[in-house]
C-alpha cells in the first residue's frame, strides 16, 4: 500500500513539475515591455511597499529562488536575477510577496518559521522511528513499548504534514500579492499578466500534491500501528 502511495503521489508530482516547467520556460521567452530585470522588479516592488532593508541576491541553481526571513535576503536564481521576461518577473514578485508577509508580520508565515526547528528534526527521525516501533511490535509479544516508540514516530511525521498544509496559504497569498502588484504596476499588460497568473498557479500546485502526499502517508502510518 506505502509503494502504490507513494508511485501515485510520484506520477502526479512529476506531471504538476513537468508542465510547471514548460510553462516557466514558455513565459522566460515572452519579454517585459520596460525590460526590467528580475532583480530591478524585486527592489521596484519592494520599495513601493516601504521595504528597504532586504537584499537581492543572486544564487545558483534553477528555480531556486526563495526569501531568508533569518537575514532579510531575496534570493534570486541567476535566470530570474538577470531575465528581463514574464517568468523571471512572476517569479522575483512572488518571492517579494514573502518577504512582505515577513514586513507585515503575517500569520501564516509565522507560523511556518515557528514550525521549521521542530519539522527538521520530524522530518529526519520520523521514519526511523516508526520502522523501530513496528518492529518491536512484531518482535515483543503484547509489549506496548512498540506501540509507543512507532506513535511518537507519527506523531513527528504528522507535524511534517500540518507543516506542509501550513504552507499552503503563505504560497498562495505571496502569488496573489505578487498578481496584484504586477497589474498595478503595469510591468505586464493583459496578457502577461495572464501568463504569470498561469505560471504561479503551477508552481503552487506542486506545494498541494506535496501536502497531499505527505497526508495520505501519514493516515497510512496511522493505520499500520492501529492495525497492529
Amino acid at each position: 500500500m506505502y509503494w502504490l502511495i507513494f508511485g501515485v503521489f510520484f506520477i502526479l508530482s512529476m506531471i504538476v513539475q513537468s508542465v510547471m516547467g514548460k510553462r516557466m520556460s514558455t513565459y522566460s521567452k515572452e519579454f517585459l515591455p520596460s525590460g526590467l530585470t528580475g532583480r530591478e522588479i524585486a527592489e521596484k516592488m519592494l520599495h513601493e511597499n516601504g521595504i528597504y532593508d532586504v537584499q537581492v541576491t543572486c544564487i545558483k541553481g534553477h528555480l531556486t529562488d526563495h526569501y531568508n526571513p533569518v537575514n532579510k535576503t531575496l534570493n534570486l536564481s541567476e535566470g530570474v536575477y538577470n531575465g528581463s521576461s514574464v517568468a523571471s518577473a512572476a517569479v522575483a514578485a512572488h518571492e517579494c510577496g514573502h518577504a512582505i508577509q515577513h514586513a507585515e508580520s503575517y500569520a501564516w508565515l509565522g507560523l511556518r518559521s515557528a514550525m521549521v526547528p521542530a519539522v527538521n528534526i520530524g522530518g529526519t527521525l520520523s521514519t526511523w522511528v516508526i520502522l523501530g516501533g513496528l518492529l518491536l511490535m512484531s518482535f515483543l509479544q503484547n509489549s506496548q513499548i512498540g506501540l509507543y516508540v512507532a506513535a511518537v514516530g507519527v506523531g513527528l511525521f504528522a507535524l511534517t504534514t500540518i507543516f506542509s498544509f501550513v504552507t499552503l496559504p503563505v504560497e498562495f497569498n505571496a502569488s496573489k500579492r505578487a498578481l496584484a502588484w504586477l497589474e498595478r504596476s503595469g510591468e505586464v499588460n493583459e496578457i502577461g499578466h495572464q501568463h504569470a497568473k498561469d505560471a504561479l498557479s503551477w508552481a503552487a500546485r506542486t506545494y498541494v500534491v506535496a501536502a497531499l502526499a505527505s497526508l495520505a502517508s501519514l493516515l497510512y502510518y496511522v493505520s499500520l500501528i492501529n492495525r497492529d
